[in-house]
């Protein structure tokens, strides 16, 4: 069983509701057979979103292009998506084949047909020897895989997920993480999937969409999500950073990245950072400098001299694996460090340690990417010559 995913592209959609702005002109797309995830809290745009990708809310502007055909003004029936929702919504007195059976009598498919394809997506999502089972005897995991393979056996070419894994308990959605992605890679669905969970998001995306206050945030691959955060907002919104406040002292390009002196509260010394030949750089002094807490290292326990810094624990709480660390600055900032339980047994009892950070883990956040909703601006770039 195979089918093959097709692109789709959102041109400028915007959505009203009375003078209310749900959606401020929002543009992305989908590669054939990619997975994308919309991320955002409560009352970001993300359900509006994919409600009119499905068809269930009309756009008050815009193009939505499915395979290049703009299907803006066409009925949900007419658009040929799968939808798998939250509450998985299967009839509670049809059995797991009747229910995955049913959208293929809908469209009026032969029985040998219908057998051979209900038979093969079973499978699939690992059903075997529950055919005849109801939902209530279905365990919620097992209920979700019916809904899916309900949602993909008339193999639509996008598949649409709406909190898939929201009902879910921690384990058994880090189980169903990585099935659905499995079977999505093996049908070569595109997917688009709205959540508010990150760590659902950095698992299962090929790319993910950051959405705040019915404007995009950035859209780009998970790891430039995490490692190059665009602005304040996603850099605060995905996993834990570090914001330090500073001020560009010196900027030169360099053979192989830009290099910035930076001053900061940290220490008497200018920090170094050091980013890629194709970061956009401003003309600007004031900036906030991101740091993941796993990027800050004792300096005891690895070698290295630049970008050091003393501070002192305040707080701790021990996460298994590492512990997480509180710790306060010569200038009374607190920053948020990942220690190993071996170290942090070792070197807590000492009322300062020393911290350093290497000069191109650092992502540079300019003045005008600091709010949460980005329109356009003025470019004010370093030239590149």
């Amino acid at each position: 069983m195979s089918t093959i995913g097709q692109s789709i592209k959102i041109e400028n959609v915007s959505k009203f509701y009375g003078s209310f702005q749900a959606l401020d002109t929002v543009s992305l797309e989908a590669a054939p057979g990619k997975f994308l995830t919309i991320l955002g809290s409560s009352g970001s745009g993300k359900t509006t979103l994919l409600k009119i990708i499905a068809g269930f809310e009309a756009a008050n502007s815009g193009q939505i292009f499915i395979n290049g055909e703009d299907v803006a003004r066409k009925k949900a029936y007419e658009r040929n998506i799968g939808m798998l929702f939250q509450n998985y919504a299967l009839f509670p007195h049809m059995t797991v084949e009747e229910n995955i059976a049913y959208p293929l009598k809908l469209r009026k498919c032969s029985k040998a047909e219908i057998g051979e394809r209900v038979n093969d997506i079973i499978k699939l999502v690992k059903l075997d020897g529950m055919e005849k089972r109801l939902p209530k005897q279905l365990s919620g995991g097992q209920q979700q895989r019916c809904a899916l393979a309900r949602a993909i056996v008339y193999n639509p070419p996008l598949l649409l997920l709406d909190e898939p894994l929201g009902a879910l308990d921690k384990n058994l959605r880090h189980e169903m993480q990585f099935e659905i992605k499995r079977i999505q890679n093996e049908l070569g669905i595109t997917t688009i999937s709205v959540t508010h969970d990150q760590e659902e998001a950095l698992t299962m995306s090929d790319k993910i969409c950051i959405m705040s206050h019915g404007v995009i945030q950035q859209c780009s691959s998970p790891e430039e999500i995490y490692e190059e955060p665009k602005n304040q907002f996603v850099a605060e919104f995905i996993g834990n950073t570090n914001l330090i406040k500073g001020v560009v002292e010196s900027k030169k390009k360099e053979s192989d990245c830009w290099v910035s002196m930076v001053k900061t509260g940290l220490t008497e010394e200018l920090i170094r950072v050091e980013e890629p030949l194709d970061r956009r750089q401003y003309n600007l002094d004031d900036v906030l400098l991101a740091l993941r807490p796993e990027l800050i290292h004792l300096m005891k326990e690895r070698e290295g001299h630049i970008n050091s810094f003393r501070a002192s624990i305040v707080n701790s709480v021990y996460m298994g694996d590492y512990y997480r660390v509180l710790v306060k600055t010569r200038d009374s900032s607190e920053l948020s460090v990942k220690i190993s339980p071996e170290a942090y047994r070792k070197y807590a009892g000492e009322k300062e340690l020393e911290f350093f950070f290497n000069a191109n883990c650092v992502t540079t956040i300019y003045e005008k990417e600091k709010g949460v909703i980005l329109k356009t601006v003025e470019d004010r770039f370093i030239p590149a010559a």
